[in-house]
């Protein structure tokens, strides 16, 4: 049964539960910023073993509930994951360009990138509306060189009466060391 503590989460991005099917099953999971955990909740139900990192004491502490919490500033300190790598890292509602290139370098052989965060264009109805939180367009496919991209999406979302934003999205994979992709794009598996 659910605590009141779970409750308080928000429900899973629609992007990530979309593309999830991409994740190898039982796969490893990074939450980026991962808040109070509401994504590594969501994979840990599922039977993924997770990991979410934030700079947030309190946000480790109610995401420890769901794996590995680690704290850690990665815009000011060091990447804490440089010897790891993951089936799926996952990043939403975040954008800290320098990182870029370890969070795409964290996906292991067959994992895949589900990101989504805020894009040029916000700045006109809300916020984040300054240029460092806002994605160009493009600018995640560019950061995805190296990866296949299954997905990608770049544009205005009314997502509720009084929540409306410009947003970008990828979902991309990167080949196993085979050259072959372990599942299919659209998630049926590769023929052997």
């Amino acid at each position: 049964m659910p605590t009141p503590a779970d409750q308080s989460l928000s429900a899973p991005s629609a992007w990530i539960v979309r593309w999830a099917h991409l994740v190898p099953a039982g796969g490893r999971i990074l939450d980026v910023a991962c808040g109070a955990g509401r994504h590594m909740r969501w994979f840990a139900q599922r039977g993924h073993p997770v990991t979410g990192v934030d700079r947030a004491p309190e946000a480790v502490e109610s995401a420890a509930r769901w794996g590995r919490a680690v704290e850690a500033d990665i815009e000011a300190g060091p990447w804490p994951f440089a010897e790891e790598s993951f089936d799926a890292v996952v990043v939403t509602n975040y954008l800290w360009r320098p990182r870029l290139p370890d969070i795409v370098a964290a996906v292991a052989p067959g994992g895949v990138l589900l990101y989504e965060t805020f894009a040029a264009g916000n700045e006109t109805i809300g916020k984040p509306s300054r240029p460092d939180f806002l994605l160009q367009p493009g600018e995640l496919i560019a950061a995805c060189s190296g990866l296949r991209v299954v997905a990608y999406e770049h544009g205005y979302e009314a997502t509720a009466p009084h929540f409306a934003r410009f947003v970008q999205r990828i979902a991309a994979v990167r080949l196993a060391e085979s050259g072959i992709p372990q599942r299919h794009p659209l998630g049926v598996p590769a023929r052997p």
